[in-house]
């Protein structure tokens, strides 16, 4: 089975909220909530795949990323390695370019969505950590 390499964004805006966007039921793990991202080209790095995903799903120009952590998860169909970011340094307003629903939450109430289990160490970590 081959790994895919997906990079993901936790986007953090001025009132310390974080965007999460709902995965539409027709994909895999659909309905759960994630952090907005999208698969790795050959020709990018993650940084570079983590721009140009969250300009063309949540309509944010972002400036700069910074790695956060990685997460190998292998599902009953599926292994993915998420690439994960923090990301602060961006304009533009959120906006669910691709029909999916986004939300701002925050920190406290994160734990509140349903994620794919892959995200649980992401949420437990924000959880934990100071924004």
């Amino acid at each position: 089975m081959k790994r895919v390499h997906v990079v993901a964004g936790v986007i953090i805006n001025d009132d310390k909220q974080l965007l999460i966007a709902r995965r539409p039921l027709t994909l895999h793990q659909g309905g759960k909530w994630e952090f907005p991202g999208g698969k790795v080209e050959n020709d990018e790095n993650a940084q570079q795949a983590l721009i140009r995903e969250l300009k063309e799903e949540v309509n944010l120009d972002v400036k700069s990323t910074k790695p956060m952590l990685e997460i190998s998860h292998d599902y009953p169909d599926k292994q993915v390695l998420l690439d994960i970011h923090w990301v602060n340094d961006f304009t533009g307003i959120a906006k669910g370019l691709e029909g999916q629903e986004i939300a701002w939450v925050t920190q406290d109430t994160i734990g509140n969505y349903e994620f794919p289990a892959a995200n649980v160490e992401i949420v437990k970590r924000l959880q934990n950590s100071t924004l």
